[in-house]
């Protein structure tokens, strides 16, 4: 008689090749109280808070519902998290307007409330900015060539997320 199967644990095999022991389910409030601390911790989007319901094993009405409610009592807002993202990207990490937009339409944020965080980056800031990458970048490289050197930090700055034409400018000023 063949043997019985154990139902009770189920193992996923990752694509690491690590085996993952799948979550249980939690309860609807159970998991409210847990996505209320996870989005009070930090602004979050739509798209993160999803995920986390979902890897919670929550779905269907009773996704939407939660959703709902983080949205009414202002845990979850979008245009909060993308005017945050914006100003912490542009001022921690120094990303230009390109790279922004590119990583928070990643996220699933509304054309809207990308237009929004951009709004947050002030314009003499962002020249500021710019002119300090590109006179850092250009201070730590070793090229001789100056028109290899205006490449490598033209790309430097554009991979940076900022605009070429205003990268290429500045280039020009800075190594004549």
């Amino acid at each position: 008689m063949p043997e019985a199967i154990d139902f009770s644990k189920i193992v996923i095999l990752t694509r690491t090749g690590l085996k993952k022991e799948q979550k249980k389910h939690v309860s609807r409030d159970e998991a409210l109280s847990k996505l209320q601390r996870y989005c009070a911790y930090q602004d979050r989007c739509h798209q993160e808070v999803r995920s986390k319901l979902l890897d919670l094993g929550i779905y269907g009405d009773d996704l939407e519902q939660i959703m709902a409610e983080l949205i009414a009592d202002d845990f979850l807002n979008e245009e909060r998290f993308a005017r945050s993202y914006a100003r912490g990207k542009f001022r921690m990490k120094q990303w230009g307007r390109i790279r922004i937009v590119r990583e928070l339409k990643k996220r699933k944020v509304s054309e809207y409330c990308i237009r929004k965080a951009l709004s947050e980056i002030d314009e003499a800031d962002y020249e500021k900015v710019l002119r300090e990458v590109l006179e850092k970048k250009t201070s730590t490289s070793s090229e001789a060539d100056t028109f290899k050197l205006r490449g490598k930090v033209a790309a430097y700055a554009i991979r940076r997320g900022f605009e070429p034409e205003r990268v290429w400018e500045i280039v020009k000023e800075l190594l004549p």
